[in-house]
């Protein structure tokens, strides 16, 4: 249930993609879940977020630089079976990413389980800040991923639920 996802900026080129994933096959770890977003939404939010909070982590200037070359990269996040070899093959490779606990379901693929889901989470106060999840129509089961804001909260809800 409480997985650890990887986090990572990859350049937006092609062949990036089949690069990252390929070092990996080659290792042997299968990747269980991925999303990849253009990295300026990813800014962009930080910025939105920044302006209301008014708190900075970086000077302005910053920003403005982190904008512009966000362009060029893509936000991948992915859960992986051995998180452990991932993460010491993405250090090699000199990737820059991080890691945080995320609760990953293994639900019902039925109309209505996302939201059953959903709802749990809203009944206990704890809001999402993303989710991702996939399924194949003939398959019994769906992969879903979940960054909750409160990880802890929200593995207490879910604690009985079958892991991945």
């Amino acid at each position: 249930m409480v997985r650890t996802e990887i986090s990572l900026f990859l350049k937006n080129a092609p062949g990036e993609l089949g690069k990252l994933t390929g070092i990996l096959a080659e290792a042997g770890v299968n990747i269980d879940a991925l999303t990849i977003q253009d990295a300026s939404e990813y800014v962009q939010a930080l910025f939105k977020a920044r302006g209301k909070s008014l708190k900075r982590v970086a000077p302005a200037a910053s920003y403005g630089s982190m904008k512009k070359d966000s362009v060029d990269h893509a936000l991948i996040r992915l859960l992986v079976e051995n998180t452990d070899k991932a993460i010491d093959l993405l250090s090699k490779g000199e990737y820059v990413f991080d890691i945080m606990p995320v609760i990953a379901l293994e639900i019902d693929n039925r109309p209505g389980t996302l939201a059953e889901m959903a709802k749990k989470f809203g009944e206990e106060g704890v809001n999402i800040n993303y989710v991702y999840g996939s399924a194949l129509s003939k398959d019994s089961n769906a992969l879903f991923v979940f960054c909750p804001e409160d990880i802890e909260l929200a593995a207490k809800i879910f604690k009985d639920s079958a892991e991945p």
